[in-house]
């Protein structure tokens, strides 16, 4: 299946809201035959913090952690950039603690659900009520501005069909001296077209992504200044062992000889709000 719309917005939000759907409705994780924990732990998430969530938070979407290098503060209000069933919202509720506010926006519904679902259980063990998940899609954040402390994202922008628009929000909802923390998909090369065009390979984060220094850019124009930008391929390797279908996909349809990490990392970014 192909999806010759890529430029159109409208459509790419469709292929990647019914992508998020199923995977929320059949549960467990996208990548092959790891377990979710597995495929957390592999990108940066301690045992502690796996264990802190409620059962089905986690469903094995992430490509780093964006809370270990977001320097969380009590007190602070963090937002969540496509927050799935709510597994970095959790991790950040407890960081910031009572008097802070972790809110986590999806354009899911399936998604939210499930995220809400799991408010009751997160509560009971953490004694926390400073969780919220809201409907929206992130290049519109339903947040007001200059109200954010500190975004946070995983594997998510990637998917927009408009990432500067998202980056422009993002310094929007900032507060100033607010921050950005953010684990992503990038490219070291120009993909070929026809992986470009595959709906698996956008729904798994590879269609979608942009070259490191595009990202550079959108971050400058949206008035924000860069800070870190570190590759780990590490995930892109461990997708092969996994068994990945996205990873699949994408190798199937590359030259002969290349494998995806030639072309793809997982990249870590931070920015911040003058």
């Amino acid at each position: 299946m192909t999806c010759g719309c890529k430029n159109n917005k409208q459509d790419v939000h469709g292929a990647v809201r019914d992508g998020y759907t199923k995977v929320a409705q059949q549960g467990g994780s996208c990548c092959g035959k790891k377990d979710p924990d597995s495929v957390a732990a592999s990108v940066g998430y301690s045992s502690d913090e796996l264990a802190s969530v409620p059962d089905g938070a986690n469903m094995g979407l992430s490509c780093g952690n964006p809370t270990a290098f977001a320097s969380l503060c009590s007190g602070e209000v963090v937002l969540d950039l496509g927050a799935g069933g709510g597994f970095d919202v959790f991790i950040a509720a407890r960081k910031v603690g009572a008097s802070g506010r972790a809110i986590g926006v999806d354009m899911t519904p399936d998604m939210l659900d499930k995220a809400r679902h799991n408010i009751p259980s997160f509560t009971k063990s953490s004694g926390l009520d400073n969780v919220e998940f809201r409907l929206g899609e992130i290049e519109h954040l339903p947040v007001a501005d200059s109200s954010v402390d500190v975004v946070i994202s995983n594997c998510v922008i990637n998917l927009s069909p408009d990432k500067a628009q998202v980056w422009k929000e993002i310094s929007r909802v900032l507060k100033n001296g607010g921050r950005v923390s953010v684990s992503d998909i990038a490219l070291l090369k120009p993909l070929p077209d026809k992986i470009l065009g595959s709906v698996q390979a956008l729904v798994g984060c590879i269609a979608g992504a942009v070259l490191v220094d595009d990202t550079r850019e959108m971050i400058r124009a949206a008035g924000l200044t860069e800070g870190i930008f570190e590759a780990k391929s590490d995930i892109i390797n461990n997708m092969e062992e996994w068994s990945d279908p996205f990873y699949r996909a994408v190798a199937e349809k590359l030259p002969q000889g290349s494998k995806p990490g030639d072309y793809i990392t997982s990249m870590t970014v931070t920015a911040t709000k003058p």
